[in-house]
C-alpha cells in the first residue's frame, strides 16, 4: 500500500489509535496532518512520523468540540497540502452515565464523537470529491449494543449514530467517487479506560477478564486496528464503502 502524495488528516492523533495509524501511515509515505489537543504529544508522534518517511507531518493543535478548531484543520491543511485525499475522523471520548445523570454528558459524547465528525468531513467533502478520496471512521461495537456491567449510554448511542453517518454519507457520496467505511474496534489495549475513569488496576482487570471471556483469549492492541483503518483508506479497497468492519477478538459472538 503506497500513499505517496496523498494528504492524510488524522484527528485524536496524539495517543491510541491515532497515534499508531499515523506511523503506520507514515511508513507508506503519506503527507499527514496530525490534530489533537496535546500538543506536546502531536510533536512527538509527529517526530516519530519524520524520522520514518522524512516528511514533516502538520500539526494542527485542535480541539474538535470547537466549530472554529474544524475549520482551521481544513484550512490550514489546504494552505499547506493543497489538497485532502484521507480523513480518518479518530478523536473520540468514552462518557460514562447513565440515564439518571441528565443530557449534560450525551451532549459531550455527541459533541465530541459525532458532531465533529459530521462537521469535519462536511468541510473536507469538496477536497475528497476533488481528489476522489475517503473516510474512515472510528467507531465501536458499542454501537451495537450496550457495554455489560458499565454505564456507558452517551457513548454507545454516539457510536450508533456514527455507524449511520458512516452508511448515509456513503451513499451519497458515493456517484462522486468518495468511499466512506468505518472501523468498529472491541476491547483495544489503548489509553481511553483511563481517560474514561478508570484507574490502571480497574484497566489491568479489564483486559484480563475480557480477554478470557472472548474467543480469541486476546484483546485487540492499537496496531492492529490501525491496519483495517489503512487497508480500508487504501487503493485495495477501493471497491468497499459503507461498511461497518469489527475488530473485536470474537467479542460480539459472547
Amino acid at each position: 500500500m503506497d500513499f505517496s502524495n496523498k494528504v492524510v488528516i488524522i484527528t485524536g492523533a496524539s495517543s491510541g489509535i491515532g497515534a499508531s495509524v499515523a506511523v503506520l501511515y507514515a511508513k507508506q509515505s503519506a503527507k499527514l496532518v496530525l490534530t489533537g489537543r496535546n500538543e506536546q504529544s502531536l510533536n512527538t508522534i509527529s517526530k516519530q512520523c519524520e524520522e520514518v518517511n522524512g516528511i514533516k507531518p502538520l500539526i494542527v493543535k485542535a480541539d474538535v468540540t470547537d466549530d472554529n478548531d474544524i475549520k482551521k484543520i481544513v484550512l490550514n491543511t489546504i494552505e499547506h497540502f493543497g489538497r485532502i485525499d484521507v480523513l480518518v475522523n479518530n478523536a473520540g471520548v468514552g462518557v460514562r452515565a447513565s440515564i439518571l445523570d441528565g443530557v449534560k454528558p450525551f451532549d459531550e459524547a455527541i459533541a465530541t464523537n459525532i458532531r465533529s465528525a459530521y462537521l469535519l468531513t462536511s468541510l473536507a467533502t469538496p477536497y475528497l470529491i476533488e481528489s476522489k478520496g475517503n473516510v474512515v471512521n472510528v467507531s465501536s461495537v458499542a454501537a451495537f449494543g450496550p457495554i455489560k456491567g458499565v454505564d456507558f449510554l452517551p457513548y454507545c448511542i454516539s457510536k450508533a449514530a456514527m455507524d449511520q453517518f458512516t452508511k448515509c454519507v456513503a451513499l451519497e457520496l458515493g456517484p462522486q467517487g468518495v468511499r466512506v467505511n468505518s472501523v468498529n474496534p472491541g476491547c483495544t489495549r489503548t489509553p481511553f479506560a483511563e481517560a474514561a475513569g478508570f484507574t490502571k488496576d480497574n484497566v489491568t482487570q479489564l483486559y484480563t477478564q475480557r480477554a478470557e471471556s472472548y474467543p480469541l483469549r486476546k484483546v485487540a492492541e492499537r496496531d492492529e486496528v490501525a491496519d483495517l483503518i489503512l487497508y480500508l483508506s487504501s487503493d485495495r479497497a477501493r471497491s468497499i464503502t459503507g461498511s461497518v468492519y469489527v475488530i473485536d477478538n470474537g467479542e460480539m459472538l459472547v
